[in-house]
């Protein structure tokens, strides 16, 4: 009797052993994200990205997924969470959060324990339906945020929180497979997709080269995505190549505001066309590369799990080009790095505010940072600017998420001040702010050479110097006037800026690995110190790396070579290709065409506006930079006016470039409109034929034309806007011999 008793109890453990399961959701992957948000910045650290409530104070919409369970019963729930100013010790807890079953909260409050993320225990439930509808309901609209949830009927199951068995468990879980899905076998493996990593790929990929773009967010540009918001900054179209900075002003919209409305302004779906366009460029966004593949030091392939389902796909590939700005996957394969500790360069969460034309409120924020009587700039302009930024003296990567709450914290604590306790801007609003952080400065990948502030002053020269940089060197620190707003950890920075001769030339050995000799950098992670950065890191610089990349990515094919070979095999024909356009769009004339013969010209004009403020010497000293108004010449009186230039001897020309205009914030408009080209037959002016153009609307305007021998040609201008001649360039172009 007792051995029968036992056999049918051990048959029972058996049964409920058998039947037992744990099923695990990822709030990623919802169905319906309702007004919830992919964060996916902190995969290094917690494993996973997760739904974060950013409402800016006002509740977003649920998030919604129905779930099949294996059986009815009685489940434990566990909700992976944090409540996310814990960590400063903070009053409240502003990230509450509700998780229904079915329609019902459970009786636990999520987003109200916790420092860390770790797993709330929610309880209990019995479930009749295997299966149920799971919903995340936000209380506050500041920032709650989940992971994961567990349903497990198991006896005694707790979810790890240490990282290792944590991500085996999803694993299994999630019945990812032992080998992740092949996604192609490419020529170059461009990771990151803001400007620098989307140049590189459309550079690689309209020279003929099978490429791979692989981008972590829905959108691409980085920084300057409507994301973040911060504008393309830089300058392109500078000699000695003037052609570098096509693609890259392809990219930029030139929004009037940073940040600012309206969202389209920021381009994402002219960056995403632009890639799009491009027959061998394959895009794959959310893709969070996590995984290097290498062997005798090479990199073979990088493996990406995507953000919203967790599905790993593999990318082989030749020649890879890190652009994530982080370092990510020269880290991963081991390429030799350095970081600054300490007093480095912060990241920003922008945000603005909007009147509303009536009182509109604010709740108070008891959590946020008290700035009741701590100084911060209060002014409407300095609201949410490019300087409120933090993380100084925090790891960029390791900390992103507590950098990124800091600031939120910041923004928070600022508005509430000034709408509860000052009184000020009783009808605005906060309309918008990022929730992913725009970074400045994390790991650089060390080249064959190390870039140093030294060496830009003092304009070293390198033999391969390529990379026009024109921005100041420009670094930011906390600033001390605001400092005790949050000692030792400021959110208001100040740049110290310091001038160079421009442009300088990033040489091409900073732009791949030293020691991953298949690995190329474009962006903020290429080899340079923390003072060179501050001058290199600016994305239109980032962007002109991109375009160097994907010409020296042609050579490594045509030669079967590395990038390091391109420097010391074929620099020369790197440089004639850095006068090669990519696009068929522009006019390839350097390379193609023969010399630009109007630098070398003589210059008189039908009259200046002002010899001492616009010169004539500006219409032909080589910059044709038309984003900076000082450096153009523009003429007196009404039209007709004239340019015109002589040589000793005759020139034969056979192309022509004119770049006219003026600058309307920041973007270049009204150049000339009709006009035409003219040689001087000894007696009179004769129209160059083929140049006459009326209702021209470009400011770039480029012509090919059966040549033309004079030692006198003029430009003349016969309607432009209140009838004054803005010029910045004109090219004459000798045909190719």
């Amino acid at each position: 009797m007792k051995r029968m008793i036992l056999a049918i109890a051990l048959l029972l453990t058996w049964t409920a052993s058998a039947r037992a399961a744990t099923v695990l959701v990822e709030t990623e992957g919802f169905q319906q994200r309702g007004g919830w948000v992919i964060d996916q910045q902190s995969i290094p650290v917690i494993g996973s990205p997760y739904l974060l409530a950013h409402g800016l104070g006002h509740p977003v919409a649920d998030a919604t997924t129905t779930v099949t369970l294996p059986e009815s019963g009685e489940y434990r729930v566990f909700v992976r969470t944090k409540d996310w100013v814990a960590r400063w010790k903070a009053p409240a807890a502003p990230g509450k959060f509700q998780v229904l079953i079915n329609g019902k909260p459970l009786k636990e409050t999520f987003g109200t324990k916790g420092a860390e993320w770790f797993w709330h225990d929610g309880g209990t439930v019995m479930i009749d339906k295997k299966q149920i509808v799971l919903k995340l309901h936000d209380l506050t609209g500041f920032e709650g945020r989940c992971d994961a949830i567990v349903l497990s009927d198991e006896p005694g199951f707790v979810p790890p929180n240490e990282l290792k068995p944590l991500l085996a468990l999803r694993r299994r879980k999630l019945n990812l497979p032992d080998v992740p899905v092949t996604a192609g076998d490419f020529d170059v493996v461009v990771v990151g997709g803001g400007v620098a990593g989307c140049t590189a790929a459309i550079s690689s990929a309209r020279l003929g080269l099978k490429t791979a773009l692989i981008q972590d967010r829905p959108v691409l540009g980085g920084n300057s995505s409507s994301e973040i918001r911060v504008w393309i900054q830089g300058g392109v179209f500078r000699a000695p190549y003037p052609v570098l900075g096509e693609i890259t002003e392809q990219l930029n919209t030139h929004p009037k505001y940073s940040p600012g409305p309206p969202k389209k302004d920021y381009g994402d779906d002219v960056k995403l066309n632009a890639v799009k366009a491009e027959k061998n460029l394959s895009l794959f966004l959310n893709q969070h590369v996590f995984k290097v593949e290498t062997d005798a030091g090479r990199i073979w392939a990088v493996v990406a799990k995507n953000i919203v389902n967790s599905r790993e796909s593999r990318f082989a590939g030749r020649w890879f080009v890190d652009s994530t700005g982080d370092g990510t996957v020269g880290f991963l394969a081991g390429a030799d790095c350095e970081t600054t500790a300490k007093k480095h360069m912060g990241a920003s969460n922008l945000w603005y505010v909007v009147d509303t034309g009536s009182p509109c409120s604010f709740p108070r924020c008891p959590w946020a940072l008290d700035l009741t009587d701590k100084p911060f700039p209060t002014e409407l302009k300095r609201l949410g600017v490019w300087f409120w930024e933090s993380g100084f003296d925090l790891d960029t990567i390791k900390d992103a998420e507590a950098i990124r709450d800091h600031n939120l914290r910041a923004m928070y604590g600022a508005w509430d001040c000034l709408k509860n306790s000052k009184k000020l801007y009783p009808n605005h609003k906060l309309q918008w702010a990022a929730y992913v952080s725009g970074r400045r400065e994390s790991r650089r990948l060390l080249g064959d050479v190390i870039l140093s502030k030294k060496d830009v002053i003092e304009g070293k020269q390198y033999p391969d110097g390529c990379v026009p940089s024109t921005w100041s060197i420009d670094l930011h620190y906390g600033d001390p006037r605001y400092a005790a707003a949050s000692p030792g950890n400021e959110f208001i920075s100040v740049a110290e800026y310091t001038s160079f001769k421009t442009p300088y030339l990033v040489p091409y050995r900073c732009l791949y690995s030293r020691n991953v000799p298949n690995l190329m950098m474009a962006g903020r992670d290429v080899s340079v110190t923390h003072g060179a950065l501050g001058t290199v890191r600016v994305m239109a610089t980032g962007g002109l790396m991109g375009e160097v990349l994907g010409r020296a990515a042609l050579l490594c094919k045509k030669h079967d070579c590395d990038p390091r070979d391109v420097y010391q095999k074929h620099l020369v024909e790197l440089k004639q290709l850095l006068h090669e356009p990519t696009s068929k769009k522009i006019i390839p004339f350097n390379g193609q065409m023969g010399r630009n013969v109007a630098r070398t010209a003589t210059v008189v004009t039908s009259g200046d506006a002002s010899a001492e403020k616009y010169p004539t010497s500006r219409s032909n000293d080589g910059h044709a930079y038309y984003y900076d108004g000082g450096t153009r010449w523009l003429s007196k009186g009404k039209v007709p006016n004239w340019v015109e230039l002589s040589w000793g001897k005759p020139k034969t020309v056979a192309a022509a470039r004119i770049v006219s205009g003026y600058k309307n914030v920041n973007t270049p408009v009204e150049p000339i409109s009709d006009f035409v080209l003219q040689w001087f037959d000894g007696e009179n002016w004769q129209d160059i034929p083929g140049t006459r153009t009326v209702g021209n609307t470009q400011i770039d305007w480029r012509r090919r034309f059966k040549p033309a021998t004079a030692k006198r040609i003029r430009l003349l201008v016969e309607k432009t806007w209140k009838n004054v001649t803005r010029l910045w360039e004109i090219e004459l172009y000798e045909p190719k011999r």
